[in-house]
């Protein structure tokens, strides 16, 4: 195969996760050009990423002209985690001889070779069977990976004047039932500084600046720059945290990606989805409640009324994981562990 493509339009945290399967394809076919069609407005997650020949941004209009361009790239095949009715549309004009995705995407039959989705595991060995149904000699890495330069991380820096150690604290999501309580944000940034010595840096897109807003009135020695970033200063605070802890959100996968100690805290969803953090050093805060799961995606309100999975996860549960995946990154760093 001389040139490939790997689709995937959906949101930021399963764009960071599609990493891994990129990885794979190019060390399964060496030589080959290697391509990653994105949403609009993503594509510089995969600036420096060095598997990847070409970034293609798509803003999800005119299907028939980019399908149109993608015909004109003359791919050999294309690996499509995201499982939308359009993608499978799309990539069907593109007339790309070899077209692989999941069996429960919208017009799967459009697809050529169809792979079984299966539940219960990751989503990164989910893309992994992607390629594996074509290549079962395929050089799987199942973890994901992102390129943040030094320069990036001291720029990043020097803007907020973050001269001293961090946690990044990360306290909104799109869906407001995966949204820890700000309070209890604002108590975990206490513990971080008061028994850590690490300085609460909230960050966050501008659709989250009220939640962060929120959380930094109760701990006003906090470096707020939700709203005030880009996704690649996004990377990099991340990139040169000492701790991430975040909703189950993008910042999670990001974690993952730069293999950061990292705090999920989990709600209305659940691990067995997929999209849990990965690393030795990440853990997932939750507890067990009869109306667990309520759904992929939470949804804008408690459909019980109580919001028990949130509330009753107070920080105090949470404060244990903190020691735990920090005195472990440390122990790691003594020993001379690569973590």
């Amino acid at each position: 195969m001389k040139r490939i493509l790997v689709f995937q339009t959906a949101f930021i945290g399963d764009l960071v996760l599609v990493s891994s399967l990129i990885k794979s394809v190019s060390r399964s076919y060496p030589g080959s050009e290697v391509y990653l069609a994105c949403r609009k407005g993503y594509e510089s997650i995969y600036e420096g990423f060095k598997f990847l020949d070409g970034v293609i941004p798509y803003d999800k209009k005119g299907v028939r002209d980019f399908a149109s361009r993608l015909r004109d790239m003359d791919f050999d095949v294309v690996f499509s985690p995201h499982r939308s009715h359009r993608t499978s549309f799309l990539l069907f004009l593109s007339r790309i001889p070899l077209r692989v995705g999941f069996d429960t995407a919208g017009f799967s039959f459009l697809y050529n070779r169809r792979v079984r989705y299966e539940r219960g595991v990751h989503e990164v060995e989910r893309n992994a069977r992607l390629l594996l149904s074509v290549n079962r000699e395929a050089v799987v890495d199942l973890a994901p990976e992102l390129f943040v330069s030094q320069d990036e991380v001291k720029g990043v820096r020097e803007k907020f004047s973050l001269n001293f150690p961090f946690a990044v604290i990360a306290p909104g999501s799109v869906w407001p039932t995966k949204r820890w309580i700000p309070e209890y944000f604002a108590s975990t940034g206490r513990y971080l500084m008061e028994r850590k010595g690490l300085v609460p840096v909230i960050v966050g897109s501008k659709a989250d600046v009220p939640v962060a807003e929120e959380v930094f009135r109760s701990i006003p020695f906090a470096v707020n720059t939700a709203g005030k970033t880009n996704l690649r200063e996004l990377m990099a605070l991340i990139a040169g945290s000492k701790i991430v802890v975040t909703n189950d959100s993008s910042p999670v996968h990001f974690a993952s990606a730069f293999n950061k100690p990292v705090i999920a805290v989990f709600g209305p969803t659940v691990k067995e989805f997929g999209f849990y953090p990965l690393g030795k050093n990440a853990r997932v805060a939750e507890i067990p409640l009869y109306c667990r799961p309520c759904g992929i995606h939470g949804g804008r309100r408690c459909r019980e009324g109580h919001f028990r999975c949130m509330r009753d996860l107070t920080p105090d549960r949470v404060y244990p994981l903190i020691d735990d995946v920090l005195s472990a990154n440390d122990f790691e760093k003594k020993s001379g562990i690569d973590s």
